[in-house]
């Protein structure tokens, strides 16, 4: 694959086990095939790119038929703009390792066909009569999530990640006309303007999209446990997640410390501002940081040890969790350690709208973007593939535009 000048890599995402994956069965197919009358509009309704009607619109998509086999072009269409829609021509899409663990169905059964991707951004080309925050010719992104109730204390909160209902994400969900959600890999978008991000002309566009999961992701945790000047902290795992846990870290004015299985990595860890790298390998020894950590960053999407770990952390220190594997994996640790330095362990799951939108802003600030590769859509089954072997440095990106 071709590199970019930016480089890089890899993925993941923050899927909530409350996100009607049980459910999606219930959803007829209709959608994948547009009607007749459908059909007919769709010379009317889009035109260069530009909106001309209020659709429903045709579009494209890289889409998922069962969980082992390749991605396939699909036609499929997105809903009519509402009052408070906004339309999105795509141009990219971030390669996140939960688009590979939502297909093999690692968190739970759903729907085929199925197009996943939640680090979108392109360009707004139209909006609904009541949209305020928008307009035509707008940098925007969209993440993990694409609709919640609203109403609820975690919702009312800015929460909308922890709804108390259930958020919708923005693919594998049931949506509220019954649909399933289709995701990124996508030519074409409509979403609730409240579930849409802002980006900066400071960022670029194919920069963005892994900051809507990745970078969020590990943006929230650091910022409700305290991470700033003066905390040492660890990253276990260099990937998608953890890399742009270092460079967000060391921007927090933290001291870090890198684990990783990967001894190639370690000249890059520092580049991203890590101060110490250690090798994490089976029975090593980790005695020279006991009780050396005020937080603890778990960014490994796969079934690993973490009992090695909590001793390493200072008394009332936490342990945190963002990787997420099979959810049939174990995680054990230690009484002992847990309860012998008042340790804690702890998860996060992405961040809310709001928040994601300071962590956009806080980047484009500091000049923080992730270690990209964009890739042609022709290519995206070899991404998949070297994602899973854990090969990508260190996030892929879709460019939509090659569809």
């Amino acid at each position: 694959m071709e590199k970019d000048n930016n480089e890089t890599e890899m993925g993941r995402r923050d899927f909530l086990a409350t996100s009607s994956l049980s459910v999606a069965g219930l959803v007829a197919g209709s959608i994948f095939t547009p009607s007749a009358n459908a059909q007919t509009k769709n010379n009317t309704t889009m035109k260069n790119n530009n909106i001309i009607g209020r659709g429903p619109f045709p579009a494209k998509g890289m889409a998922a038929y069962s969980p082992e086999g390749p991605l396939r072009l699909m036609d499929f269409q997105r809903r009519a703009i509402g009052p408070k829609d906004v339309a999105i021509k795509l141009h990219y899409c971030g390669v996140c390792h939960s688009d590979i663990h939502t297909i093999r169905q690692d968190w739970g059964k759903i729907t085929f066909p199925q197009i996943v991707g939640h680090e979108y951004t392109g360009v707004v080309t139209g909006v609904g009569s009541s949209v305020s925050k928008f307009k035509v010719g707008d940098r925007v992104g969209v993440g993990c999530i694409v609709n919640s109730c609203r109403h609820c204390a975690e919702c009312e909160a800015g929460h909308e990640n922890y709804c108390l209902n259930g958020n919708i994400q923005s693919y594998a969900s049931v949506d509220r006309d019954g649909t399933i959600t289709q995701g990124g890999y996508s030519t074409f978008a409509v979403i609730d303007e409240d579930f849409v991000i802002n980006i900066p002309d400071s960022l670029d566009l194919a920069d963005a999209g892994p900051l809507l999961c990745a970078g969020i992701t590990v943006y929230s945790p650091l910022r409700h446990w305290g991470v700033t000047v003066g905390k040492k902290i660890a990253i276990l795992g260099l990937g998608g997640l953890g890399h742009m846990a270092v460079k967000l870290a060391k921007a927090l004015g933290a001291e870090v410390t890198v684990f990783t299985t990967s001894a190639d990595k370690e000249a890059d860890a520092k580049r991203f501002g890590a101060t110490n790298v250690v090798l994490n390998k089976e029975k090593a020894d980790y005695s020279a940081y006991k009780f050396a950590f005020d937080f603890i960053l778990d960014t490994i999407p796969y079934e690993h040890n973490i009992k090695p770990f909590i001793p390493l952390l200072k008394r009332d220190a936490t342990f945190c969790r963002v990787g997420v594997g099979k959810v049939q994996d174990d995680i054990s640790t230690g009484q002992m350690s847990l309860v012998m330095y008042r340790a804690a362990i702890a998860g996060s799951n992405t961040g809310g709208i709001q928040e994601t939108q300071d962590m956009i802003n806080f980047c484009a600030l500091n000049k923080i973007t992730p270690e990209i590769v964009k890739v042609p859509m022709t290519r995206v089954n070899d991404a998949w593939k070297d994602v899973f072997e854990r090969k990508a440095r260190y996030r892929y990106v879709l460019d939509l535009q090659t569809i």
